[in-house]
């Protein structure tokens, strides 16, 4: 049989192993900034550009996209490349994906800071980076399936499965998820709002951690594990079954993160019913990854490379576990919008995402530069530091989780909370902060020991840009169907078929959730006591989004009786029915702000927003005394409406043609308000909110939105059981 020669290309390799290694370094410093100004409201340094609120999305993005991003494709590159015995079916294509997606990152990196974010978790990019990355996720899929379809290797190996899920998932992920309508070229409104709103978000965000943190890293371990142990994969059969039942499990997962809000009972339900089943699956390629190295033991000992897989792989089997157990209602009750969730994602990030990537780093540059890794010592030194830290991270933040919860729920003898004020669970946790901040600094240390390993690596080797290898054709093996052969290994062949089955599996999910609560009349309340927020109060919500405040505060008091008893009425539907995007928020940082409009005075809101500390000594929050002396821009006011109207929200021609000067007569008691008063309504506030005459502030649109919440509609306003 006559062999064909090629060349691997292990430049477009090398180049997402070093974005991956800086990405990683800048993602995990921001990510301690974060943490240290969480201890040390000081680090917000009172600029705009710095603030908790605006700069921890960029950590998570950083992490996510940059980081484990880069990881997914310096793997995906160097393994698709051998299982298919084939080169890349384009460097053009090649480069074009590795460019693309730093300059991506870059504009991540610029946007945020700036506080251009459209404000959905895990998708805060504005709507022309969007674009962005569906172009450049086509080019990469492009390039991956053209690979695989001129490839010389008849059946496709396990990984090359869940390459081809991820990337249809994370495509109709990011497309549902991304219908917004641009005002600007720096500002969108979501398609979707409030209940509909957080249905999508939550089907997009926990299916981000499944399909894009977890299935190519699965692909990745069934390639680079046995590799680095140098034996085959426990079981054919259970990575089948892996496979397909976790695909089709995990996109129904998405509710769970909405349990005793104002989602349908029903889809609540069937997010728990569906978290629960994932531990099979995800708990069947844990084992079959760690029994891969049965009889292997001795290796794992002396390989560095393999120390860091087993750990990766033991952390992806506790994350697994954890998740379906916090989708439990009696559990969510305790775990959400506390800490307890900041440990468990950290135990997959830092675990299973990092110690996975650092391993593949470990074994992959030095083989692409032939030479042998610079320092077996610090690589050890990295494993331990990076193991200690990552304990020094999540226990802490486990231990204040339990602790806010308990506070949270603890009632006296006479029925009442015993810790009423917020701010007694935040002055608790702070010591548990400050052990997260040294576990983040450990971690932090060993991934710089590792760049400095890595390139002192490279650069005693020379990188083997084009690597020769040869295999027969497919048309010299033969393609002849043999009827005894297992069912899927005739699937196998034919990775067309592979890519349209799984986005069929995928769907089944996202279309049973979503159809009935887009559709069916009774999912989706119509109230005519709801009324749309005034343009100054918009402008504010704006303002709200930018500056990040939703990250802290969430605006949906649950059916428990501690969030009915500490903040009022549990939230409805209807209340949020104009709410593009939906803020109900994922973590308690800050109180729930779903009814603070009216709780405090303006005087008071200015005070606390200028100078948390002068009215709340122990706050950790952010300043924001800028926001007094920044002009609010009314010009584009009208578009904005206009915007909202095209999304649902019932403005007016008039509402839309006077928006500027409503902002404007809202704000200032002189000004003519008549014909505020009768295209809002008499209920409008009209009044001085920051005490300046002389120009109206970003700081009043700010406080007009915070004294409006809770005030919109009379719907909940009525006694009702806190029970569903």
């Amino acid at each position: 049989m006559e062999l064909e020669k090629f060349y691997y290309d292990n430049k477009i390799v090398r180049n997402f192993a070093y974005a991956t290694i800086i990405w990683g370094f800048v993602g995990m410093l921001v990510g301690l900034i974060v943490a240290i100004q969480l201890i040390w409201p000081f680090f917000n340094f009172e600029l705009p550009y710095t603030t908790f609120g605006r700069i921890r999305p960029l950590h998570t993005n950083a992490v996510i996209f940059a980081f484990v991003g880069n990881g997914i494709f310096m793997g995906l590159y160097y393994s698709l490349q051998r299982l298919c015995k084939a080169r890349m079916f384009s460097d053009l294509l090649s480069n074009i994906n590795f460019w693309g997606w730093q300059l991506i990152i870059v504009s991540a990196a610029v946007t945020l800071p700036l506080g251009i974010t459209t404000g959905k978790e895990y998708a805060e990019l504005e709507w022309f980076i969007d674009i962005a990355i569906t172009l450049l996720w086509v080019v990469f899929g492009i390039n991956m399936m053209g690979t695989i379809i001129k490839r010389r290797e008849k059946h496709l190996y396990v990984a090359i499965w869940f390459y081809i899920a991820t990337f249809v998932t994370v495509a109709v992920l990011h497309i549902v998820n991304s219908f917004e309508l641009p005002v600007s070229f720096i500002k969108s409104y979501s398609m979707y709002a409030g209940v509909q709103d957080a249905l999508v978000q939550w089907w997009y965000g926990h299916n981000a951690v499944a399909f894009f943190l977890t299935t190519p890293y699965l692909g990745l371990m069934y390639y680079f594990v046995p590799k680095a142990a140098n034996r085959p994969v426990y079981s054919y059969r259970l990575s089948i079954i892996h496979f397909w039942a976790l695909i089709f499990l995990y996109i129904w997962a998405g509710p769970h993160h909405l349990l005793y809000t104002a989602l349908p009972d029903w889809a609540q339900s069937l997010g728990t019913v569906f978290s629960v089943m994932l531990i099979a699956p995800s708990w069947g390629g844990m084992i079959n990854g760690l029994l891969t190295l049965r009889g292997a033991w001795d290796k794992v000992r002396e390989s560095i490379v393999l120390k860091f897989m087993v750990v990766a792989v033991t952390a992806y089997g506790m994350s697994t576990f954890e998740g379906p157990m916090l989708s439990l209602k009696n559990v969510n009750a305790i775990s959400h919008f506390t800490d307890w969730t900041i440990a468990h994602v950290h135990i997959g990030a830092l675990g299973w995402n990092g110690f996975l990537t650092f391993g593949m780093l470990y074994w992959l540059l030095p083989k692409i530069f032939r030479t042998e890794l610079y320092s077996k010592k610090l690589a050890g030194f990295h494993f331990w530091i990076g193991t200690i830290g990552i304990l020094f991270y999540a226990i802490p933040m486990y231990w204040a989780g339990f602790t806010q919860s308990l506070m949270w729920k603890e009632f006296t003898d006479d029925g009442f909370l015993k810790y009423p004020n917020f701010l007694e669970t935040v002055t608790q946790i702070v010591p548990m902060y400050r052990l997260r901040v040294i576990g983040g600094s450990l971690y932090l240390i060993g991934v710089i020991v590792m760049m400095f390993n890595l390139f002192k690596t490279a650069a005693q080797g020379k990188l083997l840009a084009n690597e020769e290898a040869e295999a027969p054709s497919l048309v010299q093996q033969g393609a002849i169907h043999n009827p005894g052969e297992h069912w899927h290994r005739r699937l196998e062949r034919k990775p067309v078929m592979m890519l349209v089955v799984s986005l069929i599996v995928i769907l089944i999910g996202g279309i049973i959730e979503m159809v009935p609560t887009f559709m069916i009349k009774s999912n989706i309340p119509t109230i005519s006591s709801v009324k749309p927020y005034t343009p100054l109060e918009l402008q504010g919500r704006d303002i709200y989004i930018r500056e990040g405040c939703y990250a802290c505060h969430s605006q949906m008091i649950r059916t428990l009786q501690d969030d009915v008893d500490r903040y009022g009425h549990y939230s409805l539907a209807v209340e949020s029915k104009y709410d593009h995007p939906m803020l109900w928020g994922s973590k308690r940082t800050g109180p729930d702000l779903a009814r603070v409009g009216g709780k405090y005075s303006d005087a008071w809101q200015v005070a606390h927003l200028t100078n948390p500390r002068s009215v709340v000594p122990q706050s950790v929050m952010p300043k924001y005394g800028w926001l007094n002396t920044t002009e609010l821009q009314t010009t584009y006011l009208g578009e904005h409406l206009k915007a909202q109207r095209d999304v649902g929200v019932p403005y007016t021609d008039a509402m839309i043609a006077n928006a500027p000067a409503d902002a404007v007569a809202q704000a200032s008691p002189d000004a003519d308000t008549q014909g505020l008063v009768k295209r809002y309504g008499p209920a409008t506030q009209v009044r001085l909110f920051d005490g300046d005459k002389r120009t109206v502030s970003e700081m009043d649109a700010l406080v007009a939105y915070l004294q409006v919440l809770g005030k919109l509609s009379k719907a909940a306003q009525a006694p009702e059981p806190a029970g569903k």
